[in-house]
């Protein structure tokens, strides 16, 4: 047999379902992955002795005829999950040490399904940023490297470790977050396929917030038909979650036909934006040209409030996160750094705890809440929100999906943008106004540039349409035929 890390999820349970593996033989292999590429800093915390654990229990099962629809496959789990038993720090200094005496909802389904937790995955600290250079454990490499050029790149934001991960083959699929671009965005740079869903298709209960208007759970895998098998089980209704979407969850994999014959693929023209690199717009073409040989047929459409996206954005996200972030304050869990009473306690345990990044995007948080402004800019801000929604509801009255670049550019070197925010926020600009409407997308590894590095394109659709979203990436990716790896991987 091919070796095993070589394998998509749907080969794995294939190969399982026929005996060919075990679900230990395939935790081994990629335990022994893990250990050897450790210089990705793909994982804050590895657990080997558990997956092997879950591997046995889930040969046990499968032995007894009760295999789920992930039995014994191997995952990466973004350190923003809570685990129970399990350390989970969000990247942050003030969560180090962190032991939940409880389960996300969202991995209790994986581990529901019979998949096999390999070990946490590093991210931007608090889910905050582009990069993953915010981690308080250090920056994620790319596995990828420019042709002639040994710098590290970095595997984009926040859900770098987990992007990594894939892309490294140190696990065969990951989970990620996606507030405004987060699993689409490192998807691209690594050259893989990343699913944001529609917001509520997945439980948020037991994910450290970010902006809990955006925030949303979704996987990482090889393949289209990965991803849906992932997400199929990720998903469903949580009455635990406020926001989760009471409504039942297709066979995403099932949708990943291809067929998009007769489907409008509608094409933004806002999405032109200065400064594109000319190689990422005859990639767009070239998605545009594939789809329509497959016999979808391009639309363009427009969307008018798509250049105030990115502002909206940083006023709505940053102020969900100065909220959230109140509650770490050295009383009930995490880090407490001691002062001569309650609020030098506070201070102290604040600056010591925080990273650059989530104390400046505290600030701004606090500042468009406070009195006076309030009015100016959030509540002007969530308008605008209702107004790039609407936007959204119109194109799709003309055609099924949207195809837009994941990217404005492929992965940057480790360090660059760093001191520069407003340009490192610039990389979400096609990812954001589709969390700030919150619906569905996906972006998918379509072709290389100049210097060997992965480009994504990606694809969105209505709210809780995730089947045609994966019926037209399924058709992306076959006429594309991405087939490039990262050298040593």
């Amino acid at each position: 047999m091919a070796d095993l890390a070589e394998l998509t999820i749907a080969d794995m349970s294939a190969a399982l379902a026929k005996g060919e593996t075990t679900a230990r033989a395939l935790a081994e292999t990629f335990i022994g992955r893990m250990e050897t590429h450790r210089r990705l800093n793909a994982f804050i915390t590895e657990t080997p002795e558990r997956a092997l654990e879950m591997a046995k229990a889930s040969d046990a099962r499968r032995a007894k005829g009760e295999a789920g629809l992930l039995e014994g496959i191997p995952l990466a789990i973004k350190d923003l999950f809570c685990t129970e038993g399990v350390r989970t720090t969000a990247a942050s200094n003030i969560l180090d040490g962190f032991t939940p005496p409880y389960e996300s909802t969202v991995t209790a389904n994986l581990w529901k399904a019979g998949a096999v937790m390999l070990g946490k995955t590093n991210l931007d600290e608090f889910a905050m940023g582009s990069s993953n250079m915010t981690s308080h454990f250090g920056a994620v490499e790319n596995p990828w490297k420019r042709q002639g050029d040994n710098r590290k790149l970095v595997p984009g934001g926040s859900s770098g470790g987990s992007a990594a991960s894939v892309a490294g083959r140190l696990a065969p699929g990951a989970t990620g977050t996606d507030t405004g671009g987060s699993i689409r965005q490192p998807a691209s740079f690594c050259g893989i396929v990343g699913v944001k869903p529609t917001y509520g298709r997945c439980s948020r209960w037991g994910i450290v917030a970010f902006a809990s208007s955006l925030d949303q759970a979704g996987p990482f895998a090889h393949t289209v038909k990965d991803t849906a098998l992932l997400l199929q089980a990720m998903a469903g209704h949580d009455p635990k979650d406020s926001t989760s979407a009471p409504l039942p969850v297709p066979d995403f994999a099932a949708a990943c036909t291809g067929d998009v014959r007769g489907l409008k693929v509608g094409i933004p023209k806002e999405y032109r934006v200065d400064g594109m690199s000319a190689e990422i717009e005859a990639l767009w073409q070239r998605g545009i040209d594939m789809l329509k040989a497959a016999g979808a047929e391009p639309v363009e459409v427009s969307l008018p409030h798509t250049k105030y996206a990115l502002a909206t954005y940083y006023i709505v996200a940053p102020a969900e996160c100065s909220s959230n972030l109140a509650r770490y304050d050295g009383v009930r869990y995490g880090l407490r750094v001691p002062g001569k009473d309650l609020p030098e306690m506070y201070d102290n345990t604040r600056a010591a705890g925080f990273g650059a990044e989530t104390r400046r995007r505290i600030l701004i948080g606090t500042y468009v809440l406070s009195a006076g402004y309030y009015d100016a800019y959030y509540k002007k801000a969530q308008q605008v929100r209702a107004l790039i929604a609407r936007d959204f509801k119109q194109a799709f009255e003309r055609c099924d999906v949207l195809l837009t670049p994941t990217t404005p550019t492929a992965a940057f070197a480790a360090g660059d943008k760093m001191d520069d925010p407003v340009t490192m926020y610039l990389n979400d600009v096609f990812t954001v106004p589709t969390s700030m409407a919150g619906l569905p997308g996906i972006s998918v590894p379509t072709g290389l540039d100049s210097d060997g590095l992965p480009l994504g394109l990606q694809l969105i659709s209505r709210a809780f349409d995730e089947e045609t979203l994966f019926r037209a990436a399924s058709a992306l990716e076959r006429a594309a035929g991405f087939a490039a790896r990262p050298a040593g991987f």
